[in-house]
């Protein structure tokens, strides 16, 4: 299953900062709006086969639909993918707006037009986690999560 590792300590199934209920401007009303969850930040790398980049970015190009309707359903916005020629990495940084990471991604890896999908673009990259089998295999993850050292709202 397609699973960026969350860093120690830190548990995105929760979200980052509580901001369920509060005090309206000092009246002493409780707010009783949910706010949405602001997001956690994630961001992945994978080697891609020289041979296959035009392929990739085609395919890219023309996203399935069950795919990117599955990726909004389980709380992901922002998702983008760079590719560097020169290194042949891939790099994949997304937001995750829910409150139950694993359980959208147990629901990503349901999909089995996302599973098909993951074994179409598996076939034209290398991991670089040692160990790992494939985006469907599960842990370890196919893409090799990275820290954020930095952040500019």
């Amino acid at each position: 299953m397609w699973q960026p590792t969350s860093p120690k300590g830190d548990d995105p199934s929760q979200p980052a900062s509580s901001h369920g209920h509060g005090h309206g401007h000092g009246h002493g009303r409780t707010l009783s709006m949910k706010q949405k969850n602001p997001g956690r930040w994630f961001a992945q790398t994978i080697k891609l086969k020289k041979e296959c980049a035009e392929e990739y970015k085609a395919c890219h190009a023309k996203v399935w639909p069950e795919v990117l309707k599955q990726i909004k359903d389980c709380n992901i916005e922002d998702y983008s993918i760079f590719y560097d020629p020169d290194m042949d990495l891939l790099v994949g940084t997304f937001r995750y707006i829910g409150y139950d990471y694993a359980g959208d991604m147990q629901k990503m890896a349901e999909n089995p037009k996302v599973r098909e999908w993951w074994k179409m673009t598996d076939r034209m990259q290398e991991s670089l986690v040692k160990g790992a089998v494939s985006s469907e295999a599960g842990e370890p993850s196919w893409w090799k999560p990275m820290e954020q050292v930095f952040f500019q709202p």
